[in-house]
């Protein structure tokens, strides 16, 4: 397992500078006070006027700097070395003050003894996880007493489908192993305005990864299974017939707001879902 971690960090260390290569336009974008959260995690993370979140999976840093600009106190986490010297970079140029931690996040969340009010991922984060029910104890411990667990994640079904809208693949479940030998592709790249808010930039082109990665297949009901059996009370879980941002099939048709659905013709199915769970305690405001 700590081969297949530390093949996973060196496949996103080579793409980091790829990604931000195309978002050069960002640190402006956020220091003006900008957002890059689409209204989906917006509305679901509520109000977070002084509260303490810890953002999972952080990547370079311009989410966990836009939680900082609706008012949180931020710490952001990421196992990928170059990401996180990113982030901080981006701290720096934003004025924007967020902690920015080098860590896997099963690893962090099973020895940080700092409690947060809010614990928030988002888009391909499940599929980095070979244990759900380790990664969900760890929400739940880091989590105060009637702290918020927010997510929204890519819809499994939209694994099933091939590049013609077809579904060709087994539903995910189980953990499934699977490897990519292509490693994390430049989906920012690819994505176009899409995932770069404030101003696209053409950037690194034609990136090859030379570093293979490692995936895991999960189904919905197995996320919330795992959230429900670390002791968090889900109060909401929804699904959305279209994905934000990047192009993950294609003839993706946009609806406006970054918002991506499926091509004329084709039935509206879920693509990504959003949910919240609590930890029970003193409630919030």
């Amino acid at each position: 397992m700590d081969e297949i971690l530390e093949q996973n960090r060196r496949s996103w260390n080579a793409v980091a500078e790829a990604h931000a290569s195309h978002r050069r336009a960002l640190a402006g974008f956020l220091r003006g006070g900008g957002v890059t959260l689409f209204p989906e995690e917006r509305e679901l993370l509520g109000d977070l006027r002084g509260l303490r979140v810890a953002h999972l999976m952080c990547s370079a840093g311009g989410d966990t700097l836009s939680l900082v600009n609706l008012g949180a106190r931020a710490t952001g986490v990421d196992m990928s070395d170059r990401a996180i010297e990113l982030a901080r970079e981006l701290s720096r140029k934003t004025g924007l003050q967020a902690r920015f931690v080098r860590s896997e996040v099963c690893r962090w969340l099973g020895t940080v003894r700092e409690r947060f009010d809010v614990v928030f991922c988002s888009y391909g984060v499940v599929c980095w996880l070979r244990d759900l029910d380790l990664w969900a104890r760890g929400v739940a411990k880091v989590l105060a007493g009637g702290g918020r667990f927010v997510m929204v994640e890519f819809h499994p079904l939209a694994d099933m489908l091939d590049g013609g809208w077809r579904l060709r693949h087994h539903y995910p479940s189980g953990g499934e192993r699977v490897m990519l030998e292509e490693g994390v592709g430049d989906y920012v790249g690819e994505s176009g305005e899409g995932l770069a808010p404030g101003g696209y930039s053409p950037g690194v082109r034609g990136f090859r990864n030379p570093h293979p990665c490692h995936l895991y297949r999960w189904g919905l009901g197995e996320v919330i299974t795992a959230l429900s059996g670390a002791g968090l009370q889900i109060l909401t879980l929804r699904e959305y017939p279209y994905v934000n941002g990047e192009r993950k099939l294609p003839g993706l048709r946009e609806l406006g707001d970054g918002r991506l659905a499926p091509p004329e013709g084709v039935p509206d199915v879920p693509l990504m879902y959003g949910l919240v769970a609590r930890r029970q305690g003193w409630r919030m405001r």
